[in-house]
């Protein structure tokens, strides 16, 4: 009988045994999971951090770009080229009293893109409504 005792004692230390190793690997494979949370929180809140960042960046730049553009003064240039001055004058145009109609008189013997390169000139100086 002292061999059975011995066999019996031997079973309850190795279910003891088996039923540790269980819960050994359930806390591991609980801290397994807890340990790629943390992970996967560190990673999202430094990309959001990043995508922040250059968000802050965009908007910081298209600011400097709008109160750039804000200063800039398009209409600035006040004369006429020479070349076009020369081609109205040719055809009794004057600078201060510019008319559609004599306008357009004067540039038909150009080209249209001839005649738009005009008219946008006009336009830029502020002689043209």
């Amino acid at each position: 009988m002292d061999h059975t005792e011995d066999l019996t004692a031997t079973l309850d230390r190795l279910a003891a045994a088996a039923a540790a190793l269980e819960q050994m690997t359930e806390r591991l494979a609980g801290t397994d999971e807890s340990t790629i949370s943390r992970i996967v929180a560190q990673v999202e809140d430094r990309r959001s951090a990043e995508l922040e960042q250059k968000l802050a960046a965009a908007e910081q730049r298209i600011a400097e770009l709008e109160a750039a553009a804000s200063r800039t003064d398009y209409s600035a240039r006040k004369t006429v080229p020479t070349a076009a001055v020369n081609l109205l004058a040719k055809h009794g145009v004057a600078l201060d009293s510019v008319e559609a109609g004599t306008l357009d008189a004067a540039l038909s013997g150009l080209s249209l893109e001839q005649r738009f390169a005009v008219k946008a000139q006009l336009l830029r100086v502020g002689l043209l409504p």
